[in-house]
């Protein structure tokens, strides 16, 4: 999967370099990373499944 446009972002809950950040701007898909290490692999999720995940997450 081509990477070169995606836009990452950290949630803005964050106040350490140590999190997670996501790719929600590419058609489909959302790409997840880990922030000390932005060259490493990424995860990729689907959108609806991720979204799943987001509203799951929020009622826990």
């Amino acid at each position: 999967m081509e990477l070169t446009g995606a836009t990452w972002r950290k949630s803005t809950r964050s106040s350490s370099h140590d999190c997670v950040e996501v790719a929600d701007n590419l058609p489909g898909v959302v790409l997840v990373r880990d922030s000390k290490d932005p060259s490493g692999p990424v995860l990729t999720v689907g959108s609806r499944s991720w979204r799943a995940f987001v509203d799951f997450a929020r009622r826990r």
